[in-house]
Protein backbone atom coordinates (compact mmCIF):
# COMPACT_ATOMS: atom_id res chain seq x y z
CA UNK A 1 0.00 0.00 0.00
CA UNK A 2 1.60 3.17 -0.85
CA UNK A 3 1.43 6.17 1.11
CA UNK A 4 -0.02 9.17 -0.34
CA UNK A 5 1.12 13.08 0.03
CA UNK A 6 -1.41 15.79 -0.12
CA UNK A 7 -1.14 18.21 -2.60
CA UNK A 8 -1.30 21.10 -0.12
CA UNK A 9 1.31 19.51 2.13
CA UNK A 10 3.87 19.73 -1.41
CA UNK A 11 2.80 23.28 -1.24
CA UNK A 12 3.72 24.03 2.28
CA UNK A 13 7.27 22.76 1.56
CA UNK A 14 7.62 24.69 -1.25
CA UNK A 15 7.06 27.73 0.50
CA UNK A 16 9.50 26.37 3.27
CA UNK A 17 12.06 25.96 0.95
CA UNK A 18 11.52 29.86 -0.85
CA UNK A 19 10.81 31.10 2.92
CA UNK A 20 14.77 29.80 3.58
CA UNK A 21 16.29 31.00 0.67
CA UNK A 22 18.09 34.51 1.96
CA UNK A 23 16.85 36.93 -0.27
CA UNK A 24 18.76 40.10 -1.21
CA UNK A 25 17.07 43.48 -0.98
CA UNK A 26 15.64 44.80 -4.38
CA UNK A 27 18.58 47.32 -4.85
CA UNK A 28 21.15 44.90 -4.31
CA UNK A 29 19.80 42.31 -6.66
CA UNK A 30 19.14 44.84 -8.88
CA UNK A 31 22.38 45.85 -9.17
CA UNK A 32 23.69 42.66 -9.20
CA UNK A 33 21.72 41.44 -11.91
CA UNK A 34 22.33 44.47 -14.25
CA UNK A 35 25.91 43.75 -13.42
CA UNK A 36 25.63 40.60 -14.15
CA UNK A 37 23.99 40.92 -17.62
CA UNK A 38 26.06 43.66 -18.90
CA UNK A 39 29.27 41.78 -17.80
CA UNK A 40 28.36 39.10 -20.02
CA UNK A 41 26.45 41.01 -22.61
CA UNK A 42 29.93 43.59 -23.25
CA UNK A 43 31.85 40.52 -23.94
CA UNK A 44 29.89 39.93 -27.42
CA UNK A 45 29.37 43.96 -27.82
CA UNK A 46 33.46 44.08 -27.72
CA UNK A 47 33.82 41.49 -29.50
CA UNK A 48 31.90 42.74 -32.15
CA UNK A 49 33.85 46.46 -31.97
CA UNK A 50 37.13 44.41 -31.86
CA UNK A 51 36.76 41.85 -34.45
CA UNK A 52 35.39 44.40 -36.78
CA UNK A 53 38.08 46.61 -38.24
CA UNK A 54 39.81 43.23 -38.75
CA UNK A 55 37.07 41.45 -41.05
CA UNK A 56 37.26 44.91 -43.10
CA UNK A 57 41.50 44.56 -43.73
CA UNK A 58 41.25 41.19 -44.46
CA UNK A 59 37.94 41.17 -46.59
CA UNK A 60 39.59 43.87 -48.78
CA UNK A 61 42.88 42.57 -48.93
CA UNK A 62 40.90 39.14 -50.59
CA UNK A 63 39.25 41.49 -52.50
CA UNK A 64 41.62 43.40 -53.93
CA UNK A 65 44.74 41.07 -53.86
CA UNK A 66 42.89 37.52 -54.36
CA UNK A 67 45.37 36.00 -52.22
CA UNK A 68 43.56 32.77 -50.24
CA UNK A 69 45.42 33.70 -47.11
CA UNK A 70 42.62 36.35 -46.68
CA UNK A 71 39.75 34.53 -47.55
CA UNK A 72 40.56 31.92 -45.23
CA UNK A 73 41.00 34.77 -42.23
CA UNK A 74 37.96 35.84 -43.11
CA UNK A 75 35.15 32.80 -43.54
CA UNK A 76 36.58 31.90 -40.21
CA UNK A 77 36.85 35.11 -38.17
CA UNK A 78 33.56 36.35 -39.98
CA UNK A 79 31.69 33.00 -38.64
CA UNK A 80 32.75 34.10 -35.06
CA UNK A 81 31.36 37.60 -35.52
CA UNK A 82 28.41 36.40 -36.91
CA UNK A 83 27.90 34.04 -33.55
CA UNK A 84 28.46 36.61 -31.19
CA UNK A 85 26.86 39.50 -32.67
CA UNK A 86 23.66 36.70 -32.27
CA UNK A 87 24.74 36.27 -28.52
CA UNK A 88 25.42 40.11 -27.85
CA UNK A 89 21.31 40.61 -29.43
CA UNK A 90 20.33 37.48 -27.39
CA UNK A 91 21.98 38.93 -23.80
CA UNK A 92 21.23 42.74 -24.47
CA UNK A 93 17.65 42.69 -24.94
CA UNK A 94 16.69 41.90 -21.21
CA UNK A 95 18.82 44.95 -20.24
CA UNK A 96 16.08 47.02 -21.86
CA UNK A 97 13.30 45.84 -20.34
CA UNK A 98 15.39 45.62 -16.72
CA UNK A 99 14.95 49.46 -16.76
CA UNK A 100 11.23 48.90 -16.42
CA UNK A 101 11.28 45.92 -14.11
CA UNK A 102 14.25 46.43 -11.55
CA UNK A 103 14.95 50.52 -12.14
CA UNK A 104 11.54 52.02 -12.97
CA UNK A 105 11.76 55.47 -10.89
CA UNK A 106 14.86 55.82 -12.88
CA UNK A 107 13.03 55.53 -16.19
CA UNK A 108 10.83 57.69 -15.05
CA UNK A 109 12.91 60.58 -13.95
CA UNK A 110 15.54 60.17 -16.96
CA UNK A 111 13.73 58.56 -19.63
CA UNK A 112 13.35 61.37 -21.59
CA UNK A 113 16.30 61.57 -22.02
CA UNK A 114 17.65 58.31 -22.58
CA UNK A 115 14.88 57.12 -24.72
CA UNK A 116 16.44 59.03 -27.78
CA UNK A 117 19.65 57.88 -27.84
CA UNK A 118 19.22 54.19 -27.49
CA UNK A 119 15.99 54.58 -30.14
CA UNK A 120 18.65 55.89 -32.19
CA UNK A 121 21.18 52.24 -31.20
CA UNK A 122 18.52 50.26 -32.54
CA UNK A 123 16.66 52.01 -35.65
CA UNK A 124 20.45 53.29 -37.12
CA UNK A 125 23.12 51.07 -36.02
CA UNK A 126 21.31 47.56 -35.01
CA UNK A 127 19.67 47.28 -38.24
CA UNK A 128 22.47 48.60 -40.37
CA UNK A 129 24.95 45.91 -38.84
CA UNK A 130 22.14 42.97 -39.13
CA UNK A 131 22.09 43.85 -42.88
CA UNK A 132 25.29 43.57 -44.13
CA UNK A 133 26.15 40.94 -41.40
CA UNK A 134 23.80 39.14 -43.68
CA UNK A 135 25.62 40.21 -46.91
CA UNK A 136 29.04 39.25 -45.39
CA UNK A 137 28.03 35.87 -44.25
CA UNK A 138 26.23 34.37 -47.25
CA UNK A 139 27.16 36.85 -50.00
CA UNK A 140 30.30 35.95 -51.17
CA UNK A 141 29.03 34.20 -54.46
CA UNK A 142 26.11 36.40 -54.90
CA UNK A 143 27.54 39.97 -55.12
CA UNK A 144 30.29 41.90 -56.70
CA UNK A 145 33.56 41.90 -55.12
CA UNK A 146 33.28 45.96 -54.34
CA UNK A 147 29.44 45.42 -52.50
CA UNK A 148 30.77 42.33 -50.58
CA UNK A 149 33.91 44.41 -49.56
CA UNK A 150 31.26 47.54 -48.63
CA UNK A 151 29.75 44.70 -46.41
CA UNK A 152 32.39 44.58 -44.18
CA UNK A 153 32.72 48.13 -43.83
CA UNK A 154 29.02 48.74 -43.83
CA UNK A 155 29.36 45.96 -40.62
CA UNK A 156 32.30 47.83 -38.62
CA UNK A 157 30.37 51.33 -39.34
CA UNK A 158 26.62 49.77 -37.81
CA UNK A 159 28.76 47.97 -34.96
CA UNK A 160 30.94 51.48 -34.18
CA UNK A 161 27.70 53.56 -34.26
CA UNK A 162 25.75 51.16 -31.92
CA UNK A 163 28.62 51.95 -29.21
CA UNK A 164 28.36 55.56 -29.90
CA UNK A 165 24.97 55.50 -29.12
CA UNK A 166 25.26 53.10 -26.02
CA UNK A 167 28.43 55.48 -24.83
CA UNK A 168 25.83 58.39 -25.28
CA UNK A 169 24.18 57.27 -22.25
CA UNK A 170 26.42 56.15 -19.89
CA UNK A 171 28.61 59.29 -20.11
CA UNK A 172 25.69 60.82 -20.01
CA UNK A 173 25.35 59.19 -16.79
CA UNK A 174 29.08 60.08 -15.35
CA UNK A 175 28.76 63.81 -16.42
CA UNK A 176 25.19 65.13 -17.09
CA UNK A 177 24.85 67.85 -19.41
CA UNK A 178 22.05 69.74 -21.11
CA UNK A 179 19.35 69.20 -18.85
CA UNK A 180 16.89 70.85 -16.50
CA UNK A 181 14.78 69.52 -13.64
CA UNK A 182 11.23 69.45 -14.08
CA UNK A 183 7.98 68.64 -11.99
CA UNK A 184 5.45 66.75 -13.76
CA UNK A 185 2.52 65.26 -11.88
CA UNK A 186 4.22 65.56 -9.01
CA UNK A 187 7.33 63.54 -9.89
CA UNK A 188 10.64 65.04 -10.59
CA UNK A 189 11.62 64.18 -14.01
CA UNK A 190 14.90 65.64 -16.45
CA UNK A 191 14.16 67.26 -19.20
CA UNK A 192 16.03 67.96 -22.17
CA UNK A 193 17.17 71.15 -22.86
CA UNK A 194 20.41 71.45 -25.30
CA UNK A 195 20.66 67.40 -27.27
CA UNK A 196 24.50 68.65 -28.35
CA UNK A 197 25.53 69.58 -24.98
CA UNK A 198 23.91 65.92 -23.50
CA UNK A 199 24.89 63.78 -26.17
CA UNK A 200 28.66 65.34 -26.06
CA UNK A 201 29.16 65.68 -22.55
CA UNK A 202 32.42 65.99 -21.32
CA UNK A 203 33.26 62.19 -20.43
CA UNK A 204 31.79 60.89 -24.33
CA UNK A 205 35.19 61.23 -25.98
CA UNK A 206 37.38 60.12 -23.22
CA UNK A 207 34.86 56.67 -22.56
CA UNK A 208 34.78 56.17 -26.42
CA UNK A 209 37.87 56.49 -27.23
CA UNK A 210 38.94 54.41 -24.28
CA UNK A 211 36.37 51.90 -24.98
CA UNK A 212 36.59 51.18 -28.23
CA UNK A 213 40.82 50.54 -28.17
CA UNK A 214 40.67 48.65 -25.52
CA UNK A 215 37.63 46.45 -27.47
CA UNK A 216 40.38 46.35 -30.34
CA UNK A 217 43.06 45.34 -27.57
CA UNK A 218 40.97 42.46 -26.90
CA UNK A 219 40.20 41.53 -29.81
CA UNK A 220 43.79 41.38 -31.24
CA UNK A 221 45.00 39.48 -28.20
CA UNK A 222 42.27 36.94 -29.12
CA UNK A 223 43.23 36.73 -32.70
CA UNK A 224 46.90 36.27 -31.51
CA UNK A 225 46.25 33.25 -29.22
CA UNK A 226 43.77 31.47 -32.09
CA UNK A 227 46.78 32.48 -34.68
CA UNK A 228 49.50 31.40 -32.52
CA UNK A 229 47.50 28.05 -31.51
CA UNK A 230 47.07 27.68 -35.66
CA UNK A 231 50.95 28.50 -35.86
CA UNK A 232 52.23 25.60 -33.07
CA UNK A 233 49.51 23.15 -35.42
CA UNK A 234 50.76 23.59 -38.57
CA UNK A 235 53.66 25.91 -39.06
CA UNK A 236 53.25 25.42 -42.46
CA UNK A 237 50.29 27.63 -42.78
CA UNK A 238 50.15 30.99 -44.51
CA UNK A 239 47.00 32.51 -43.32
CA UNK A 240 47.83 31.77 -39.23
CA UNK A 241 51.48 33.42 -40.03
CA UNK A 242 49.94 36.42 -41.67
CA UNK A 243 47.25 36.72 -38.68
CA UNK A 244 50.46 36.63 -36.40
CA UNK A 245 52.31 39.11 -37.39
CA UNK A 246 49.03 41.45 -37.85
CA UNK A 247 47.99 41.01 -34.68
CA UNK A 248 51.38 41.24 -32.66
CA UNK A 249 51.97 44.82 -34.05
CA UNK A 250 48.54 45.96 -33.39
CA UNK A 251 48.86 44.79 -30.20
CA UNK A 252 52.21 47.24 -29.65
CA UNK A 253 50.64 50.33 -30.96
CA UNK A 254 47.13 49.80 -29.35
CA UNK A 255 48.17 48.79 -26.12
CA UNK A 256 51.03 51.55 -25.43
CA UNK A 257 48.14 54.21 -27.07
CA UNK A 258 46.37 53.24 -24.09
CA UNK A 259 48.53 53.64 -21.69
CA UNK A 260 49.25 57.16 -23.19
CA UNK A 261 45.03 57.99 -23.27
CA UNK A 262 44.57 56.24 -20.13
CA UNK A 263 46.60 58.81 -18.57
CA UNK A 264 44.94 61.93 -19.45
CA UNK A 265 41.63 60.19 -19.05
CA UNK A 266 42.43 59.55 -15.30
CA UNK A 267 43.04 63.05 -14.61
CA UNK A 268 39.57 63.73 -16.46
CA UNK A 269 38.20 61.41 -13.67
CA UNK A 270 40.01 63.42 -10.97
CA UNK A 271 38.57 66.78 -12.12
CA UNK A 272 34.60 65.48 -12.82
CA UNK A 273 34.39 61.87 -10.28
CA UNK A 274 37.15 63.06 -7.58
CA UNK A 275 35.61 60.48 -4.97
CA UNK A 276 36.35 57.65 -7.87
CA UNK A 277 39.71 58.75 -8.64
CA UNK A 278 40.03 58.15 -4.57
CA UNK A 279 38.45 54.75 -4.72
CA UNK A 280 40.88 54.12 -7.29
CA UNK A 281 43.89 54.63 -4.91
CA UNK A 282 41.75 53.60 -1.51
CA UNK A 283 42.85 56.91 -0.72
CA UNK A 284 40.79 58.15 2.64
CA UNK A 285 42.52 61.20 3.93
CA UNK A 286 42.48 64.51 2.32
CA UNK A 287 46.19 65.44 1.52
CA UNK A 288 48.83 64.72 -1.00
CA UNK A 289 48.55 60.89 -2.47
CA UNK A 290 50.93 58.17 -3.45
CA UNK A 291 50.33 56.05 -6.13
CA UNK A 292 50.71 52.35 -6.07
CA UNK A 293 52.46 50.83 -8.82
CA UNK A 294 52.14 47.15 -6.65
CA UNK A 295 49.69 46.24 -3.85
CA UNK A 296 50.01 43.30 -2.18
CA UNK A 297 47.35 42.05 0.84
CA UNK A 298 48.93 41.52 3.96
CA UNK A 299 45.87 39.64 5.80
CA UNK A 300 43.18 38.45 4.09
CA UNK A 301 41.00 41.70 5.72
CA UNK A 302 42.69 43.82 3.48
CA UNK A 303 41.16 42.73 0.48
CA UNK A 304 38.36 43.86 1.62
CA UNK A 305 39.72 46.97 2.69
CA UNK A 306 42.50 48.10 0.85
CA UNK A 307 44.13 51.11 2.71
CA UNK A 308 47.57 51.60 2.68
CA UNK A 309 48.70 50.22 5.69
CA UNK A 310 47.17 47.46 5.35
CA UNK A 311 49.42 46.48 2.03
CA UNK A 312 52.92 45.63 1.09
CA UNK A 313 53.08 48.48 -1.47
CA UNK A 314 55.69 49.85 -3.77
CA UNK A 315 54.89 53.47 -4.94
CA UNK A 316 55.53 56.84 -6.46
CA UNK A 317 55.37 59.28 -3.43
CA UNK A 318 52.90 62.18 -4.65
CA UNK A 319 52.77 60.79 -7.86
CA UNK A 320 48.74 60.29 -7.73
CA UNK A 321 48.49 64.29 -6.60
CA UNK A 322 50.91 64.88 -9.62
CA UNK A 323 48.71 62.68 -12.13
CA UNK A 324 45.27 64.17 -10.75
CA UNK A 325 46.40 67.58 -11.14
CA UNK A 326 48.25 67.43 -14.19
CA UNK A 327 51.93 68.24 -12.96
CA UNK A 328 51.74 69.60 -9.29
CA UNK A 329 52.72 66.56 -6.86
CA UNK A 330 51.92 68.53 -3.88
CA UNK A 331 48.43 69.39 -4.68
CA UNK A 332 45.96 67.80 -2.14
CA UNK A 333 43.73 65.09 -3.65
CA UNK A 334 39.96 65.37 -1.21
CA UNK A 335 39.45 61.64 0.46
CA UNK A 336 36.97 59.30 0.60
CA UNK A 337 36.13 60.76 4.31
CA UNK A 338 35.77 64.23 3.20
CA UNK A 339 32.60 63.52 0.60
CA UNK A 340 29.21 64.54 1.79
CA UNK A 341 28.02 60.73 0.29
CA UNK A 342 29.06 57.29 1.16
CA UNK A 343 31.78 55.65 -0.76
CA UNK A 344 31.42 53.51 -3.22
CA UNK A 345 32.78 49.56 -2.91
CA UNK A 346 36.24 50.57 -2.34
CA UNK A 347 37.97 47.06 -2.64
CA UNK A 348 35.77 46.63 -6.05
CA UNK A 349 36.92 49.56 -7.61
CA UNK A 350 40.93 49.60 -5.97
CA UNK A 351 41.14 45.79 -7.04
CA UNK A 352 39.98 46.08 -10.58
CA UNK A 353 41.99 49.31 -11.46
CA UNK A 354 45.57 47.41 -10.40
CA UNK A 355 44.25 44.72 -12.00
CA UNK A 356 43.24 46.86 -15.34
CA UNK A 357 46.63 48.02 -15.06
CA UNK A 358 48.63 45.57 -14.45
CA UNK A 359 47.57 43.88 -17.69
CA UNK A 360 48.03 47.14 -19.99
CA UNK A 361 51.53 46.64 -19.60
CA UNK A 362 51.65 43.01 -19.89
CA UNK A 363 49.68 43.26 -23.35
CA UNK A 364 52.53 46.27 -24.13
CA UNK A 365 55.35 43.65 -23.00
CA UNK A 366 53.70 41.24 -25.21
CA UNK A 367 53.41 43.19 -28.29
CA UNK A 368 56.91 44.47 -27.82
CA UNK A 369 58.50 41.32 -27.68
CA UNK A 370 56.42 39.55 -30.68
CA UNK A 371 57.15 42.65 -32.71
CA UNK A 372 60.93 42.27 -31.98
CA UNK A 373 60.37 38.41 -33.09
CA UNK A 374 59.05 39.71 -35.74
CA UNK A 375 61.82 42.05 -37.22
CA UNK A 376 64.26 39.13 -36.57
CA UNK A 377 61.72 36.53 -38.76
CA UNK A 378 61.77 34.01 -36.34
CA UNK A 379 57.92 35.40 -35.11
CA UNK A 380 56.56 31.71 -35.57
CA UNK A 381 59.44 29.34 -34.42
CA UNK A 382 59.09 31.12 -30.99
CA UNK A 383 57.22 28.59 -29.31
CA UNK A 384 57.74 30.22 -25.56
CA UNK A 385 56.19 33.29 -26.73
CA UNK A 386 53.25 31.40 -28.93
CA UNK A 387 52.05 29.74 -25.98
CA UNK A 388 52.17 33.01 -23.54
CA UNK A 389 49.83 34.31 -26.37
CA UNK A 390 47.89 31.19 -26.08
CA UNK A 391 47.53 31.75 -22.27
CA UNK A 392 46.96 35.51 -22.77
CA UNK A 393 43.94 35.54 -25.07
CA UNK A 394 41.72 36.16 -22.90
CA UNK A 395 42.76 38.49 -20.57
CA UNK A 396 42.47 41.31 -23.15
CA UNK A 397 38.65 40.99 -22.40
CA UNK A 398 39.54 40.62 -18.42
CA UNK A 399 41.09 43.79 -18.68
CA UNK A 400 37.97 45.21 -20.08
CA UNK A 401 35.71 43.87 -17.86
CA UNK A 402 37.76 45.27 -14.88
CA UNK A 403 37.93 48.91 -16.80
CA UNK A 404 34.10 48.81 -16.88
CA UNK A 405 34.04 48.07 -12.93
CA UNK A 406 36.29 50.91 -12.25
CA UNK A 407 33.75 53.46 -14.01
CA UNK A 408 30.92 52.13 -13.42
CA UNK A 409 30.99 50.82 -9.63
CA UNK A 410 33.31 53.58 -9.11
CA UNK A 411 30.66 56.16 -9.60
CA UNK A 412 28.23 54.50 -6.66
CA UNK A 413 26.33 55.49 -4.72
CA UNK A 414 25.04 57.46 -8.04
CA UNK A 415 23.13 56.55 -10.84
CA UNK A 416 23.44 59.59 -12.52
CA UNK A 417 26.40 61.79 -10.73
CA UNK A 418 24.81 63.93 -8.81
CA UNK A 419 21.63 64.28 -9.87
CA UNK A 420 20.39 60.58 -8.65
CA UNK A 421 20.92 57.54 -6.22
CA UNK A 422 21.06 54.37 -7.20
CA UNK A 423 18.67 53.16 -4.48
CA UNK A 424 16.26 56.24 -5.75
CA UNK A 425 16.17 54.61 -8.98
CA UNK A 426 14.98 51.06 -8.15
CA UNK A 427 11.08 50.30 -9.01
CA UNK A 428 9.20 50.90 -5.69
CA UNK A 429 6.97 47.75 -6.11
CA UNK A 430 9.68 45.68 -7.02
CA UNK A 431 10.27 42.83 -3.96
CA UNK A 432 12.88 40.97 -2.55
CA UNK A 433 11.45 37.65 -3.40
CA UNK A 434 10.79 38.53 -7.23
CA UNK A 435 14.72 40.77 -7.88
CA UNK A 436 16.41 37.41 -5.96
CA UNK A 437 14.79 34.99 -8.22
CA UNK A 438 15.11 36.68 -11.47
CA UNK A 439 18.77 37.59 -10.50
CA UNK A 440 19.47 33.41 -10.14
CA UNK A 441 17.19 32.94 -13.46
CA UNK A 442 19.47 35.38 -14.80
CA UNK A 443 22.93 33.76 -13.58
CA UNK A 444 21.86 30.66 -14.89
CA UNK A 445 20.51 31.27 -17.90
CA UNK A 446 23.38 33.25 -18.90
CA UNK A 447 25.95 30.96 -18.26
CA UNK A 448 24.09 28.62 -20.76
CA UNK A 449 24.71 31.31 -23.55
CA UNK A 450 28.44 31.61 -22.65
CA UNK A 451 28.62 27.74 -22.61
CA UNK A 452 26.79 27.28 -25.63
CA UNK A 453 29.16 30.02 -27.47
CA UNK A 454 32.58 28.62 -26.21
CA UNK A 455 31.26 24.67 -27.25
CA UNK A 456 30.04 26.50 -31.26
CA UNK A 457 33.73 28.24 -31.27
CA UNK A 458 35.30 25.15 -30.32
CA UNK A 459 33.60 23.76 -33.50
CA UNK A 460 34.85 26.24 -35.77
CA UNK A 461 38.10 25.62 -34.21
CA UNK A 462 38.32 21.92 -34.47
CA UNK A 463 36.76 22.52 -38.38
CA UNK A 464 39.99 25.07 -39.06
CA UNK A 465 41.85 21.87 -37.77
CA UNK A 466 41.18 20.05 -40.07
CA UNK A 467 41.60 22.18 -42.73
CA UNK A 468 45.27 22.40 -41.53
CA UNK A 469 45.89 18.86 -41.53
CA UNK A 470 46.04 18.10 -38.37
CA UNK A 471 43.80 15.47 -35.96
CA UNK A 472 44.01 13.08 -33.76
CA UNK A 473 45.60 9.63 -35.38
CA UNK A 474 45.97 6.42 -33.51
CA UNK A 475 49.18 5.32 -34.02
CA UNK A 476 50.08 1.21 -34.37
CA UNK A 477 50.73 0.64 -30.65
CA UNK A 478 47.39 2.32 -29.80
CA UNK A 479 48.41 5.78 -28.34
CA UNK A 480 47.76 8.77 -30.15
CA UNK A 481 49.01 12.01 -31.27
CA UNK A 482 48.74 15.03 -33.10
CA UNK A 483 51.56 15.32 -35.43
CA UNK A 484 50.36 16.75 -39.14
CA UNK A 485 49.26 14.42 -41.51
CA UNK A 486 50.11 16.70 -43.88
CA UNK A 487 50.97 20.02 -45.32
CA UNK A 488 48.13 21.56 -46.53
CA UNK A 489 48.82 24.89 -48.57
CA UNK A 490 46.25 27.61 -48.20
CA UNK A 491 45.05 27.08 -51.31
Amino acid sequence: MSARIPVSAIGDSAADLVATIAFLSPELASRIQFGWTITVHILFASLSVGLAPFLVYVTVQEVRTGDRRYARLREFWTKVFGVGFVMGTVTGIPMGFMFGTNFGSFSTTVGELLGGPLSFEVKMAFFLEAVSLGVLLFGRERVSDRFYALSSVLVAVGAWLSAFWVLVVNSWMQTPRGYEIVTEGGTSVARLTDPVAAFLNPRFPWMYVHMQNASIIAVTLLVAGVAAYFVRTNRESDAWRTALRLAVVVLLVTSAFQAVHGDAYGRHVADTQPHKFAAMEAHYETGQADLHLVAIPTDPEAITDPRAENLYTISIPQAASFLASGGDPTAEVTGLDDFEFESPPVAVVFWSFRLMVGLGFWFIALGAWGTYRCRRGDLAEADRYLQLLMASAPLGFVALLTGWYVTEIGRQPWLVQGVLRTAEGVSPSLTSTEATLTLLGFVVGYLGLLAAFLLVCKRFVDEERDRCGVGDRDDADGTTDERPREVIADD
